[in-house]
């Protein structure tokens, strides 16, 4: 197709019918941004849960009704212990997002803004990143007992990997120009750091507290079925020995509205910090 150049030549010519039509350049951005458009998916795939059960095409012996689901959720927080499993999987999961957290942050910076760092612990990580966490949890079992700490410690394994890898990448990724110029301008080493690198790294340092967020809540689901009396997954390792499925179910919606919250929570941070930027999404 070739391209149509409106000067003000051709519109002028336009409107005093000199030329039969100028056309108007194709939008080629994705339109503005729907409300609550991240809520559409989940609930068509309710709408189609709970169809397929009027309609009788479930077996509710494996997956039960969306509102038998909510009556179990509701015995289970008025007569269970609910909110007790829910407060245990929270704590767990901030205690080992905020070690993640501090860890990612602090090697990324030190590995993207010095080379003996980088040579330090680039290949660490990236070795890490290799082995399966969920496969050192007999290691850390024998090295931290079986208690919490080795559940937390698992956790902030799992956080820190996608932080520090996106937030190096980031890093990395600064033009160089920008180092110069701040040489030019006299920046300390404080302001590079604050006017550079921070700006040129909370992009990627985004992503990666995104993945963050939801490996949190995954490794959770596997950690509490070991070894512990609360929690949610706690609850659903019961719920599976005696076939309560409406109570698994529980498990798996509660696990996944955190996520969904944790995860919207930390886009609308990332827009409000990022408003300065220009980008497809916006």
């Amino acid at each position: 197709m070739t391209a149509v150049t409106t000067t003000p030549t051709a519109v002028a010519a336009a409107e005093a019918g000199d030329l039969p039509q100028v056309r108007r350049r194709r939008r080629l951005s994705p339109g503005r941004r729907l409300p609550a458009a991240r809520l559409i998916g989940p609930l068509v795939l309710l709408a189609l849960w709970a169809v397929a059960s009027a309609a009788g095409a479930l077996d509710t012996g494996a997956v039960p009704a969306p509102w038998t689901v909510v009556r179990t959720a509701g015995h289970l927080w008025t007569g269970g212990t609910l909110p007790t499993d829910i407060l245990t999987s929270l704590r767990r999961a901030a205690y080992g997002f905020a070690i993640g957290l501090a860890a990612g942050v602090l090697l990324a910076l030190v590995s993207g803004l010095s080379r003996t760092g980088e040579a330090l612990i680039d290949g660490t990580v990236q070795l890490n990143r290799a082995i399966p966490t969920l496969g050192l949890i007999p290691l850390f079992i024998l090295w931290l007992g079986i208690g919490e700490t080795f559940k937390v410690a698992i956790i902030a394994i799992v956080v820190y990997v996608p932080i520090y890898l996106n937030t190096h990448a980031a890093l990395s990724g600064i033009d160089s120009r920008f180092v110069e110029l701040a040489e030019v301008q006299g920046l300390s080493r404080f302001g590079f750091i604050r006017q550079v690198v921070i700006p040129g790294a909370l992009p990627g340092f985004f992503v990666g507290l995104r993945l963050g967020v939801t490996g949190s809540w995954l490794g959770l689901v596997v950690l509490e079925q070991i070894n512990a009396t609360s929690g949610l997954g706690y609850m659903m390792f019961q719920a599976q020995n005696y076939g309560q499925t409406d109570v698994i179910l529980v498990g798996l919606l509660i696990y996944g509205v955190f996520g969904l919250i944790s995860d919207s929570v930390v886009r609308l941070v990332e827009r409000r910090v990022l408003s300065w930027r220009r980008t497809l999404s916006s």
